[in-house]
């Protein structure tokens, strides 16, 4: 066999991928084909013959492959067979699957290639080489193992979410909870659906008052450890109490505009107010994504969260354990 060696920051990449919070086929796959294609040079295959190859032997190549470019002897396989029990904890895989996952790739060695600023499933996969990788996410809060799925429409709930669960001393990255933003109420509906055929952990799923069709949808799915809060009124951002959203723009325009911030308790949407708010004062254009992280910066308070908001990280809290726990 005749190979092109991974880079240094290739082999990052591509444990990197391995990682994340992902389907386990899907990722393995993807991977593994693109390490084939690029840095197999003998022999050589084209992307058709990899789609009609057996599982074990497209592990066989991409595994030599990472090992040879990493250049050291394969001694330890603890890293390995923790991920290999946590992939089985939270997704349903099959023969074909684990074929994957039963690989020897030299893990060890490709930590000490990490540099120091790396995203939080790589310190997991640093954790899998202790004594106690549950007790370093604790300590560390770098959310993996992924214990359970919070699934909502937009990067409002994601950004805002997990800081007024911090006000409620329950910090999602220090228990596992993972926060998946969809992009939309189908959305929502189509991650659902595919999240339930393939994970043994629960999903809390929030959505709009306007919702009540995906609601509808997704209710009837439900497992018995899954759970689904819709909004009493319009959207998350209509949540936010009108003291913190004053603050909020009272921070952000302080070196723009003094007028006084007016009629937004008599708003029925507080998004309209935002817009027009921002077109008013001559102010660049409104942007939940912008808008949510300047909140971010200005919760700072019990009379930040509000009373609903406070029930969805309760029921998030609350929500069952699924029965495959992973143990270290």
């Amino acid at each position: 066999m005749k190979i092109k060696p991974l880079t240094k920051e290739q082999i990052i990449i591509s444990t990197d991928r391995l990682t994340r919070f992902k389907e386990t086929e899907t990722k393995y796959l993807r991977v593994f084909k693109d390490i084939i294609l690029n840095n197999l040079i003998e022999p050589k295959f084209k992307k058709s013959e990899l789609d009609e190859m057996d599982y074990e032997e497209i592990k066989n190549y991409a595994e030599k492959i990472i090992n040879l470019s990493v250049n050291e002897k394969f001694e330890d396989a603890l890293i390995n067979q923790r991920l290999f029990e946590y992939e089985n904890s939270i997704f349903k895989l099959d023969d074909n699957t684990q074929k994957l996952l039963k690989n020897k790739i030299n893990y060890k060695s490709i930590i000490k290639l990490l540099p120091d600023n790396i995203p939080k499933n790589l310190k997991f996969l640093k954790s899998l080489g202790g004594e106690n990788p549950l007790a370093q996410r604790e300590k560390e809060r770098f959310c993996f193992p992924v214990e359970k799925i919070v699934l909502c429409e937009g990067i409002t709930e994601e950004t805002l979410l997990p800081e007024f669960a911090k006000l409620c001393d329950f910090d999602f990255n220090q228990n596992g909870i993972y926060i998946v933003s969809a992009g939309g109420k189908n959305q929502v509906v189509k991650y659902f659906y595919n999240y339930a055929e393939c994970l043994k952990i629960p999903i809390f799923v929030l959505l709009d008052k306007d919702a009540k069709d995906n609601f509808n949808e997704i209710i009837h799915k439900l497992r018995e450890f899954d759970k689904i809060h819709l909004l009493k009124s319009g959207e998350f951002e209509d949540l936010l109490p009108d003291s913190l959203i004053i603050k909020t723009l009272n921070y952000e325009t302080k070196n723009i505009s003094a007028a006084p911030i007016e009629g937004l308790n008599e708003s029925l949407s507080k998004v309209e107010f935002l817009e027009n708010f921002f077109k008013h004062r001559g102010l660049h254009e409104f942007k939940k994504a912008e808008f949510a992280l300047a909140v971010k910066e200005n919760i700072n308070s019990p009379d930040d969260i509000s009373d609903e908001i406070l029930e969805i990280i309760k029921e998030i809290k609350g929500t069952k354990k699924s029965l495959h726990k992973m143990e270290f």
